[in-house]
This record gives structure tokens, sequence and C-alpha cells, in this order.
């Protein structure tokens, strides 16, 4: 995995997170929240960013970001952004208590789950592009998944601000 030191925000802990178990967060107000009150601590706050369906490269990125940060945040996040006119994003998995149950087994302590709602806001306009690395590897053969990609990474750093971000080595291009 990658990691990538950030700075700053935070959020605070609910309850559940200081006794050891995996606190549920859906909301960007109470997200904000939870990270700002982890860092005003001084502890350090790691994300995995991912899509659910967790498996256990997902679970290793998790493990490896426990050993660097205080708490780490799972974010599970089905990006419509990604997927193209030929790929089913209804259809895509999502065993969303079988991956809480992961997430905590592998030492997680927080889990985002946002809606498409609240991080698109309609009509949302504002898309990140990354010209030519957008046109090679995957963004050559799936028109506008990297815009999608790009969009998401940059809106999950700037909402979370982790000191440490893990992303899987599938992940190279978005990294």
């Amino acid at each position: 995995g990658l990691a990538a030191d950030h700075r700053p925000c935070g959020p605070a802990p609910d309850d559940q997170a200081a006794e050891g178990h995996l606190a549920d967060i859906h909301d960007l107000g109470e997200l904000r929240a939870a990270v700002t009150a982890l860092k005003a601590g001084g502890e350090r706050v790691a994300m995995v960013p991912t899509m659910g369906a967790l498996h256990d490269g997902h679970l290793t990125l998790v493990r490896e970001a426990k050993r660097h940060a205080a708490h780490v945040l799972v974010s599970i996040f089905v990006n419509p952004l990604q997927f193209g006119p030929k790929e089913d994003f209804k259809r895509y998995p999502r065993p969303l208590r079988e991956d809480r149950e992961k997430a905590e087994s592998a030492g997680a302590d927080l889990l985002w789950t946002p809606a498409a709602e609240e991080m698109y806001s309609a009509p949302y306009r504002t898309f990140i592009e990354v010209e030519a690395l957008g046109r090679r590897w995957e963004g050559a053969s799936r028109p506008g998944h990297f815009r999608g990609v790009a969009t998401v990474v940059a809106k999950l750093l700037q909402v979370v601000r982790p000191d440490r971000l893990y992303l899987g080595q599938k992940d190279y291009q978005q990294s």
C-alpha cells in the first residue's frame, strides 16, 4: 500500500470508538466533528478509502494504517462517477454488514459510509480532470472513469484530511 502524509482538520470520536468499537458515521458534519476531536488530542488519523466489498488487501491496509496512527478511518463509498455507461453501478456489491465486521476486526475505529447525494449535491458541477494521466492505463479503456476517481479522492481527502492515506497497489494510478 501507499502511505501519504497529509495534515489537519479534525472530528470527535463517538463513545463507541472510545470503547474500542467501530463508530459508524454517515453524515459529513458528524465525520468532521469526529475527526476534529481525534486530532485535537494530537493523535494521528489514517484513512483507507474503499468502495466496499472488503477483501484481504483492504484489511492488510487497515492493519498497516493501525501500526502508524492512533485511529483508522475506513470509508466505503460506491462512487457513481467511476462507472461508465457499460458498467452496472446498481449491481456493484454492497455487503455493508460484512464489511463493517471485517473493518472492525482489522482494527478500524471509524467507518464512514456517505450517501452519493451528500458527496455530490445536485447539480454537481465541479470535477477533477487529470489530462494526460487520465487518458492512460485504466483511463484509456474506461472513458470518464479517472475523472470520477480523481474527483472523489480529492473530495475524500478534503473532507477527512487524514495524516496518512493508504491505497492498495491496484490503485497505482490514483496515487
